[in-house]
């Protein structure tokens, strides 16, 4: 910057620096025009795939919540939803990059996340090297800090506990050895702890991520596991764990209303050289909708096989109302076990009959706007209470299903008895009696998807996992798969639950929560249930 000290005395010397100085001036002005230019040209281009991409996660939702005929499989839709966020994350970050964003810009509506508040806090202080004003030199005092936290993360550290157990002698006698007892362990003689037992449960049955998987992560740190010593952990937790199950089981006996489904579960058949098909059976409990105190509640059970008398046997003495799908194993149980056991069947699968017939038939459309019209009325009683929620559908549920049933047996005679639309009528009024009982009973649910919700994590474990080694591994991973679900039903950590009170001999208070489905006084963590069944069996 020039002074009044570099200006020449000399006029045509001066004459000779403002020119110079002006095509300085003007060269850098044609600079900046150049790069704004070009920063325009950035922003539009990354503007434009902006917006292409938010039309692609656009067209995906529509995919997720549109039409039954347009959904793609779940899993398939969150793999190409997280690619086509990233690439939406790298257009943003190069619009930024040339056109940063200003305090007064509204921010971008999204969810970044929580930091809870029992999280360790660790604090850097970004300070200033000189403390001295800079205008008159004086001493700089604070009048207040910002204040900014960020989420971190310390990747998977592996650690080694080490026990020392003393061993005294007296000196009087000599005779007299004496030393604290070695505490109890899941591996007698093994090396993990119940924390990195839990740690390979909940990642394979919450996270599924398979035992294979899991050996090559821990490799990457030089912890040389095989698959197999990952699997005989597992299996002898699984022993440990299921007294929890079977009391899980018996538990949900007990209820007056309970929900059943099932779904396949592949198992090796070594014999045959290839995989035969097992079923997982789940049977669940939320009272939550009709306003019920009791804790939501699931237990899978596996069976080699889908006979009919599988659920008679799982479920002992349960007698009530028990919400399941049209498989005819429920209604032969219903007929064996006459007035003890109601059937109440699922509106949800009579209504995907009709989906894929809607786009050509104007009755199935119409059914469909007819049943869609029961479901507006249960949003609006979900939550309260049974006797409100039977009064409410009395007096608006019950003339929309009378109609419907009219209408149904009006359009049967009027159509061709081998039609899907026949198919899908007859479906419908062969189990009328069992989708009606919702009404005369506010606990009744109308459809069985709080159950399929729980179905869904087995399903996600089976595409990863592909199949089960044996009928054994199949029931483990029902034994597993209980307690995990059970902890996320009651939005536990798993991990949490599973890991003792006492590793580091501390403290820890939150892993002392029962699990919400024991609430009644019973709890256990997989280290105290060890020791239970040790006692039991010694």
């Amino acid at each position: 910057m020039l002074t009044q000290a570099d200006l020449p005395e000399d006029i045509d010397a001066l004459r000779a620096l403002v020119l110079e100085q002006s095509r300085i001036l003007a060269e850098e002005r044609a600079a900046a025009e150049v790069r704004l230019a070009e920063l325009n040209v950035a922003k539009g281009e990354a503007d434009v795939e902006i917006e292409r991409l938010q039309s692609i996660i656009k067209a995906f939702m529509r995919h997720r919540f549109g039409s039954r005929s347009e959904q793609l499989d779940a899993d398939q839709l969150q793999l190409g939803l997280e690619d086509v966020e990233i690439a939406l994350g790298h257009a943003r970050a190069a619009r930024e990059a040339v056109a940063p964003r200003s305090r007064g810009d509204q921010p971008r509506k999204t969810n970044r996340g929580s930091l809870p508040a029992h999280l360790e806090r660790i604090e850097q202080i970004v300070d200033l090297d000189d403390k001295a004003c800079p205008c008159c030199k004086g001493p700089l005092h604070q009048i207040g800090e910002d204040v900014a936290e960020r989420l971190d993360v310390v990747p998977t550290t592996f650690r080694v506990l080490v026990t020392r157990r003393p061993r005294y002698g007296c000196r009087s006698c000599e005779g007299a050895i004496v030393q604290a007892p070695a505490p109890a362990r899941i591996i007698e003689g093994g090396i993990p702890t119940e924390a990195l037992i839990a740690q390979v449960l909940v990642s394979k049955y919450a996270d599924h991520v398979p035992l294979y998987r899991q050996a090559q992560i821990y490799a990457r740190q030089d912890i040389r596991l095989d698959r197999s010593t990952l699997a005989d952990w597992v299996g002898r937790a699984a022993w440990y764990l299921r007294p929890l199950r079977d009391r899980t089981l018996e538990e949900l006996r007990r209820s007056e209303r309970l929900f059943a489904d099932e779904t396949t579960a592949p198992v090796l058949d070594p014999g045959r050289g290839r995989t035969k098909t097992g079923q997982l059976w789940a049977y669940a409990r939320d009272d939550r909708p009709c306003g019920g105190a009791g804790p939501p509640m699931v237990a899978y059970i596996y069976a080699a096989d889908r006979k009919a008398e599988r659920p008679d046997i799982h479920l002992g003495d349960f007698a009530g109302i028990l919400q399941v799908d049209g498989y005819g194993g429920y209604t032969a149980l219903a007929k064996r076990r006459g007035q003890q056991l109601s059937l109440a069947f699922c509106w949800s699968h009579v209504r995907r009959k009709f989906y894929d017939l809607a786009a050509s038939s104007p009755v199935a459309t119409e059914i469909l706007r007819r049943i869609a019209m029961l479901y507006a009325i249960e949003d609006e009683v979900r939550g309260s209470a049974a006797e409100q929620r039977r009064l409410q559908r009395a007096e608006r549920s019950r003339i929309i299903v009378e109609d419907l049933k009219l209408y149904l047996d009006g359009r049967l005679r009027q159509i061709s008895a081998k039609s899907k639309l026949a198919e899908a009528i007859r479906y419908a009024t062969s189990r009328w009696a069992g989708l009606v009982r919702f009404i005369d009973d506010g606990r009744i649910e109308l459809d069985t998807n709080t159950v399929e919700r729980s179905i869904r994590p087995l399903a996600l474990n089976r595409k990863n996992a592909l199949f089960a080694g044996s009928d054994e591994g199949g029931d483990n991973w029902a034994v597993i798969a209980t307690l995990i679900e059970n902890c996320k039903l009651g939005a536990i950590n798993p991990n949490d639950w599973l890991i003792p009170t006492c590793i580091d001999h501390e403290p820890r208070a939150h892993l002392r929560r029962p699990m919400v489905m024991m609430r009644q006084g019973w709890s256990t963590s997989l280290f105290q249930a060890s020791q239970q069944r040790s006692t039991m069996f010694s």
